[in-house]
């Protein structure tokens, strides 16, 4: 729902340096600041330090709400706190776990029976963690962006009430505001118990002592992540899915990425969804829910209950309506344009926080420096959204660029895609004999011509490692010709996407029987 830019390029292009124009001189004649951010995630630090480096005045708003568990963190925002940081770490946890197994096959004498031992494993992660909110304030003093611990809402377009834990107040003026201020976990509604007894993603990352048998519920990437390192780490881990595993990703690799999850342990409770938490003896937790197929209720017992069900937008204390930014109703999210502004022209958002735009921490940052270099930098360069990587760092990982196989099929029907896929076995799996079932690759290209690459699908150890490249390659236009051209390197499991020979349509058999 992107507001529509209206006339040539040329005219929009003169009406935003028009609009630049007037912000810096109202920067210099009225207010303290020529940016001002509200919220310290990546997106909104990466804009501050990149204006800054225009040497424009530019402070900072961060404060982070705890959770319903009292958990709180420093600057940084979601993926250094309680994202992808903390997330990869403890996945990496988890596959040493599996690496010792399979170091016995290579050699290696380890003792028997191995135990994780979780509080240190916590404590190295979370010190981490802290060493790196500490990096982000030493990155804005040093570049002489002024930083405020206050939680920030409007008090009209240039104005923003600052507000101290102890509730000291303080305002702040600023030529242009910045809204990232990102997104939180959501809890259910009309699950009674659910926020008294139940943690989210914004507590599992801080726990000091192991969960013990935990329910995840959902199967957003969160969800199955999570489940995921858990299992990994020896806890006794299930994930209750109302409907599809992985929404808004393609469904065949979705599936293979839950079927490894459950060869390797997890347990899935499927079409069910929770209506009551409450606790029972020794502090256990009793979960009920219902079976969406036979209509029955069920319940089992846990120690921990982790929420996975969605994210919504950190708006609601904004006070947006005040100044007259538009939101989504539905979402919540702030609606912008191509150039990242909101409805009020001095105002602008990036992140989590905005409509339509992907929930991942490197397209923040881009949209971040992006905006700084227009605002500040005379730039007239656009973020582009297409062919965003991302990677699902499930036990057996799941990376992607481009479009799924529903889509391309949505888009351009089923005569005028090609689908590329095999089935392959790494090389580290064979000594170790390891079940290599739902390795896979598939790629989604157009029939026509040289075949242009809509998407690519790779599932497999250091997933992320191997579509990074690749993404350069979608970016600047590839082919599956030019493809045919390249040379792989041997032995690695990226290689196994440039042999890709087999289509879906011959229905010939796609696993890989050699080099």
């Amino acid at each position: 729902m992107a507001l529509p830019l209206r006339g040539s390029p040329a005219r929009w292009a003169r009406v935003w340096r028009s609009r630049l124009a007037g912000a810096r001189g109202l920067a210099a004649a009225s207010y303290q600041y020529d940016l001002l951010v509200l919220g310290g995630g990546s997106g909104g630090l990466a804009c501050a330090k990149e204006a800054a480096k225009f040497g424009k005045k530019v402070a900072v708003l961060d404060y982070v709400d705890p959770s319903p568990k009292g958990t709180k963190w420093g600057l940084g925002g979601t993926c250094v706190n309680v994202g992808c940081i903390p997330k990869k770490l403890m996945h990496q946890a988890a596959l040493f776990g599996g690496a010792i197994k399979d170091a016995r096959h290579y050699g290696w004498n380890i003792p028997q029976p191995v135990h994780h031992d979780w509080s240190k494993m916590a404590q190295a992660v979370q010190n981490y963690v802290k060493s790196l909110n500490w990096g982000h304030r030493l990155q804005l003093h040093d570049k002489k962006v002024k930083y405020f611990n206050l939680k920030g809402s409007f008090v009209d377009g240039h104005t923003v009430r600052g507000l101290t834990k102890s509730g000291k107040e303080s305002k702040i003026t600023a030529a242009n505001i910045l809204l990232a201020t990102g997104g939180r976990p959501q809890y259910p509604e009309n699950v009674p118990g659910a926020v008294e007894y139940g943690i989210t993603s914004d507590d599992v990352f801080w726990l000091k002592e192991p969960p013990g048998k935990t329910l995840v519920v959902g199967a957003s990437y969160v969800s199955l992540e999570c489940a995921g390192f858990l299992t990994g780490l020896g806890i006794d881990a299930t994930a209750m899915v109302r409907s599809i595993p992985l929404r808004g990703f393609d469904q065949q690799m979705a599936t293979l990425v839950t079927d490894y999850m459950k060869s390797h342990g997890t347990r899935f409770l499927w079409k069910c969804t929770p209506t009551k938490v409450e606790k029972v003896e020794k502090g256990r937790l009793r979960v009920t829910w219902k079976n969406l197929e036979s209509g029955k209720k069920e319940d089992g017992t846990f120690d921990t209950v982790m929420w996975a069900v969605g994210r919504a937008p950190e708006t609601t204390s904004l006070n947006l309506e005040k100044v007259g930014v538009k939101l989504n109703t539905q979402s919540g999210k702030i609606i912008v344009d191509s150039l990242e502004a909101t409805s009020v022209p001095h105002i602008y958002a990036v992140g989590d926080i905005t409509e339509g735009r992907p929930e991942l921490t490197p397209t923040a940052i881009a949209a971040g420096k992006l905006l700084a270099q227009r605002l500040f930098n005379k730039s007239t360069e656009k973020m582009e959204y297409d062919n965003v990587a991302t990677t699902v760092f499930t036990p057996l990982e799941y990376s992607c660029v481009g479009l799924s196989e529903e889509e391309a099929l949505e888009k351009y029907g089923k005569d005028h895609i090609e689908v590329y896929h095999a089935y392959y076995k790494p090389l580290e799996f064979t000594v170790t004999d390891r079940d290599a079932s739902q390795c896979y690759i598939k790629m989604v290209c157009l029939r026509a011509g040289e075949q242009p690459i809509l998407g690519l699908h790779f599932i497999g150890p250091n997933a992320g490692e191997v579509i990074q490249g690749f993404t350069l390659g979608i970016k600047c236009g590839a082919t599956y010709s030019q493809l045919l051209k390249t040379v792989g390197i041997h032995p690695t499991t990226a290689e196994e996407v440039i042999k890709l020979h087999i289509t879906k349509r011959s229905g010939l058999d796609a696993t890989v029987t050699g080099c």
